[in-house]
């Protein structure tokens, strides 16, 4: 307990003492974006750096890996955050449903960005996509044996499935989307039915399923294509290569409503004190030059068209995308954890 207690004054130390770097150390000025990112520094900083360059606007950006939710609320209305950027679409709306965030219109962000990943208010923009897709064993699984979501769940596959926690966002997103797609009556039907495919408890990360897969512990995974990417070009450990040359990438429900697609985005704070700016970077990084460094730095699918994707990304082939508008699955995220904790998924 008193470890917990030590913790807590250390992180609140921490969040006061950002704060004051953010708010003194970097005087305000007439053209900034104080920006807060979940998203890795390697990944944006070069967007960032010419976003600068044409427009002369300082970006100074704070990287929390977690927390920013609890963040911007313990800073409240003398947040000198101007812009989030998110990873995952249950993290903006987390934000949103708080009322971190505030509304903006603008033509060049409605003609970039397709409806279905915005925010019907403008309160938070979808930048990149990734498609949830099937990792199938390329000796394991037959042709065909699994094509949907609504199949990790078929008794065939028992023993046969390894997925993250069911409380990770993506996959909270997951059987929020089953919950739009078919009703929350399916949807009571097929978390348990998926828990009982499991081979193993839920948990660890995309690639790590990738791994089980290729270990023979299981024959199917859920996982983001872009974690493909990352393993087939891992130098560094190269065992990941032979992780991803294990299985095939199955797009499902190609026949029907498509692949669930989820998006890293960017919203307004509620207080922004440099709310043009900040307005003006997202649309820089919803136009073609950002959104292709984007696609060739980590392996997304531009929400842009007309953007060239990555060669490798490109050679996964083209897929059908379900059409549900992300703030509608985004809704459905409470009644999905709830379903999650019924079931007792992760145990």
């Amino acid at each position: 307990m008193k470890n917990n207690h030590a913790s807590r004054r250390n992180f609140a130390y921490f969040v006061l003492l950002c704060a004051a770097i953010l708010t003194t150390a970097v005087p305000a000025t007439a053209s900034e974006v104080n920006l807060y990112s979940s998203r890795q520094p390697f990944l944006i900083k070069p967007l960032l750096k010419a976003f600068t360059e044409g427009t002369g606007a300082k970006i100074n950006m704070l990287y929390l890996k977690k927390g920013m939710l609890e963040w911007l609320k313990s800073e409240g209305k003398k947040s000198p955050a101007d812009l989030i950027l998110m990873s995952d679409i249950g993290n903006l709306y987390n934000n949103d449903k708080a009322g971190l965030l505030r509304g903006v219109w603008s033509k060049t962000l409605t003609t970039n960005i397709p409806d279905q990943f915005c925010h019907p208010d403008g309160r938070w923009f979808g930048l990149t996509s990734r498609a949830l897709v099937i990792y199938g064993s390329k000796t394991r699984l037959k042709p065909g044996e699994v094509t949907t979501y609504e199949d990790l769940a078929d008794p065939k596959l028992k023993d046969r499935v390894y997925t993250r926690s069911a409380k990770h966002v993506y996959n909270i997103s997951l059987l929020a989307l089953i919950i739009v797609a078919r009703g929350a009556d399916a949807a009571k039907v097929w978390a348990p039915d998926l828990k009982d495919n499991l081979a193993r408890k839920a948990q660890g990360n995309d690639r790590a399923q990738v791994k089980s897969v290729y270990e023979g512990e299981c024959d199917v995974a859920a996982g983001n294509t872009y974690y493909m990417g990352k393993m087939v070009t891992n130098e560094k450990n190269p065992v990941q290569k032979e992780w991803g040359k294990s299985v095939n990438i199955i797009f499902p429900n190609q026949n029907g409503r498509g692949v669930h697609v989820n998006v890293s985005g960017a919203g307004v704070t509620k207080n922004a004190k440099n709310r043009v700016n900040a307005i003006k970077l997202i649309e820089f990084l919803s136009g073609d030059a950002a959104q292709k460094i984007y696609a060739e730095s980590n392996y997304e699918y531009p929400v842009k068209t007309g953007v060239a994707l990555h060669p490798m990304v490109a050679s996964w082939g083209k897929f059908k995308t379900d059409r549900a508008y992300l703030s509608k699955i985004a809704r459905e995220r409470t009644n999905a954890t709830k379903l999650v904790d019924q079931v007792a998924f992760n145990n």
